[in-house]
């Protein structure tokens, strides 16, 4: 069993046998659920890509926590120059910390170093997809029939990534058993509405619309 809180914006905290952080965008973030000192453990903090409201208070995590930074091999280089414990990866590839599989999947985005990503974190028999930014892309295809993922995080805020219809689209060919939308509502760019999101999905997944700091099970 994994317990998936969404921290807003694309932070998302999995606890269960480990203690997993993604995207760490909570300094400077004003729908953040806590402050970074808040994180007392972690055992991997994942970051999807180079861009400040994902990398966020990544580097801050792992020296405070003891944490492994796992990302795309240009943040896991910066952090290692950091003195910071990283693997880096890439996309299309799987890297294991601490019992935990990291499974590194396209998206379509832009990044500041290396390459955006998305992730599939493979933990107590769970797989959860973290789409980190992206357009919706074929590719999310692959991930239903290679992954068939428990849960989903999906960005609907538009603009800058899927908006409430294309990531409906994106559900279809997850094939995931729970969603939950995230990347909206932190700034006006990204006011999208989570409930036409969850009426577009209809009966193709459980659609969870948290409140940032609330969780959800798998």
């Amino acid at each position: 069993m994994v317990k998936a809180t969404w921290l807003g914006h694309s932070a998302v905290l999995l606890e269960g046998s480990r203690t997993v952080v993604i995207d760490p965008f909570l300094t400077g973030n004003p729908c953040a659920a806590c402050p970074p000192d808040a994180i007392k453990k972690a055992d991997l903090v994942v970051v999807t890509h180079h861009h400040g409201d994902h990398l966020g208070d990544a580097y801050a995590l792992c020296r405070a926590t003891g944490a492994t930074l796992v990302a795309m091999h240009e943040i896991a280089v910066e952090g290692q120059e950091r003195n910071l414990k990283a693997e880096g990866m890439n996309i299309g590839g799987t890297v294991e910390v601490a019992g935990v599989k990291v499974h590194m999947v396209s998206a379509l985005h832009s990044a500041e170093k290396g390459s955006a990503a998305g992730v599939v974190v493979e933990m107590d028999g769970r797989r959860i997809y973290h789409a980190g930014d992206t357009g919706l892309t074929l590719d999310m295809q692959l991930v239903g029939e290679f992954f068939r993922p428990d849960l989903s995080f999906l960005p609907i805020g538009d603009r800058y990534t899927m908006g409430p219809a294309s990531a409906a689209k994106a559900v279809e060919w997850i094939k995931t058993k729970k969603v939950v939308p995230v990347h909206y509502g932190t700034f006006p760019l990204v006011a999208a509405d989570p409930e036409e999101f969850k009426k577009k999905v209809g009966s193709l997944a459980e659609v969870v619309i948290l409140e940032p700091g609330r969780s959800v099970t798998v």
